[in-house]
């Protein structure tokens, strides 16, 4: 047992941490942020030429680093992941798990082997990760497993479905795993919630909508959601709300959830019957792609003033729905 790494200290110098889907979106901006703390980082995609890019950013900024081209739907392939990952520096630290695929799309037209990709990659690819690293913590005495799990762990997206059942299937089996390992209170599994994200998600997905995507306002930096995790590979906690508004679409959707989804899906209705028409694609749900390969997404530069006040507005008025929910709620409990 290693007893001089502990992985609770504030310093991540010369910590172990391995990154899935580190070549875009969130995960590029994790190694990014991890890197500037002079970390051993290995990096994990399908992608093996755009993981090299990654590599040279994350070593000038002071990162020894590792690539190691990972599919995560495959248990042999991880397991190699974090026996490279432990030799590579006498054990492993932090294990982030955060490579994802998104499918759009009605059940029906969505071809089944897609549906399934998703759940693969995205429920069973963070499994194999929990898996492969778990016996190395033990071993160890102490690590930490970070789940970018995303709020629609509590919000069911329309004509995302295989997303969702992916998603709340991550929350409870990553939950489960928390108490299964309260006699190791040195081994944490921090999860987190980030809402919507300005990244190349979108531009990756399997679309079989028939229509150009885009998200809907508003849209978040993934580099806010990297220092979220460095902040809990420095000071883990077991379930982390990484922006303001989760709470409130995990309680509308608590409190009113048919209310919450009839919305949703009349939103994306009326949207695809406005977008521009475009022929389906699997994305990258199979195979990597050639585009899209940065941390932003560019939805932001995207949005002009006026839908980023719209946006607003709707959330303004959310909040006031929620607020008015809880005060009747409470009224109820005291006429009772």
């Amino acid at each position: 047992m290693q007893t001089g790494k502990r992985v609770s200290e504030k310093s991540l110098s010369q910590k172990t941490i391995v990154i899935t889907g580190a070549s875009s979106g969130a995960g590029r901006a994790a190694a990014l942020r991890f890197a500037a703390h002079h970390c051993y980082l290995v990096l994990a995609a399908r992608n093996t030429e755009v993981l090299k890019s990654v590599a040279e950013d994350c070593e000038a900024l002071g990162a020894t680093v590792l690539v190691v081209p990972t599919d995560v739907t495959n248990v042999e392939a991880v397991e190699a992941l974090a026996k490279r990952a432990a030799e590579f520096r006498q054990g492993i630290d932090v294990w982030v798990n955060n490579a994802g695929v998104l499918a759009v799309g009605a059940l029906n037209d969505t071809p089944m082997a897609v549906h399934e990709q998703v759940i693969k990659t995205n429920l069973v690819g963070y499994i194999h990760g929990a898996y492969a690293a778990l016996p190395y913590f033990k071993k160890q005495g102490q690590g930490i497993i970070i789940n970018n799990i995303s709020v629609g762990a509590f919000l069911p997206v329309a004509y995302g479905s295989s997303y969702s059942a992916s998603k709340f299937g991550l929350r409870g089996f990553f939950e489960s795993l928390q108490s299964e390992l309260s006699a190791f209170p040195e081994i944490h599994v921090c999860n987190m919630y980030p809402a919507f994200l300005d990244s190349p998600g979108i531009q990756h997905a399997a679309n079989y909508t028939g229509v150009s995507l885009k998200p809907a306002p508003p849209v978040f930096d993934p580099m806010h959601l990297a220092d979220a995790m460095v902040q809990l590979a420095e000071h883990p906690t077991r379930s982390t709300n990484v922006h303001a508004v989760t709470p409130l679409f995990k309680l509308g959707y608590a409190l009113f959830p048919r209310l919450t989804g009839t919305i949703m899906e009349k939103v994306m209705r009326t949207y695809f019957g406005k977008a521009a028409a475009i022929a389906a694609t699997s994305g990258n749900v199979f195979e990597t792609v050639a585009y899209g390969n940065s941390v932003h997404g560019g939805w932001n530069n995207s949005l002009d003033v006026e839908a980023r006040k719209r946006s607003m507005v709707k959330g303004l008025v959310v909040a006031g729905v929620l607020a008015t929910g809880i005060f009747l709620l409470k009224a109820k409990k005291s006429w009772l």
